[in-house]
């Protein structure tokens, strides 16, 4: 059995898989460069993660430590500006660079994929869905609302769309405006 990292050991090492992802992306990033910039050896690493895809997935879900699963303030509009509300506009930036590099990675790595799925994405949609089935039993949205299936892809498109149409990367004004604009209105604007 793993001997267990400190918390702190641990967000280092996972800070550390992220700035050499933001430096070199996914396919570039190895083990060993992990193991030398964390004063680690490659053998602990495989322990602790078991693989590449695994590690990453863990340090990208260490990086977003606000979940849906924490966030109920009684109202689906003031859950979402609750969400947006604790993003930072630069994190934002570097999160989105980060997620474009391995969104193009994900195609050639089943593992990758299969990692964020169960890591990263799974959590999510699920939060996601626990928020959305509170505002349908408060009565804020209707249980047979066409657009419920859909809003993780509406999130999900705001960043993508705003990136591929405009040039620009996703901030915190843009993602309150669209949630009032786009997706509150496609759930039959609840307030």
């Amino acid at each position: 059995m793993a001997t267990r990292l400190t918390p702190e050991r641990e967000a280092e090492l996972y800070e550390a898989v992220l700035d050499l992802l933001r430096e070199v992306g996914y396919d570039a990033l190895t083990m060993d460069a992990v193991a030398a910039r964390t004063r680690s050896s490659k053998a602990t690493l495989y322990r602790q993660w078991g693989s590449k895809p695994e590690l990453v997935a863990r340090a990208l879900r260490h990086n977003k430590p606000v979940s849906l699963h924490d966030i109920d303030t009684g109202s689906l509009r003031r859950d979402f500006h609750e969400l947006v509300g604790l993003e930072d506009d630069c994190k934002l930036e570097q999160d989105s660079a980060l997620m474009r590099g391995l969104m193009h990675a994900v195609h050639d790595n089943e593992d990758l994929h299969q990692a964020l799925r169960e890591v990263l994405i799974e959590p999510e949609i699920t939060g996601l869905d626990r928020l959305l089935r509170r505002a349908v039993e408060r009565g804020e949205v209707r249980a047979d609302c066409p657009a419920l299936p859909y809003v993780v892809h509406m999130l999900v498109g705001a960043f993508v769309a705003r990136q591929l149409v405009e040039d620009r990367t996703v901030d915190k004004s843009f993602l309150g405006t669209y949630i009032d604009a786009v997706v509150l209105p496609a759930l039959g604007d609840p307030v």
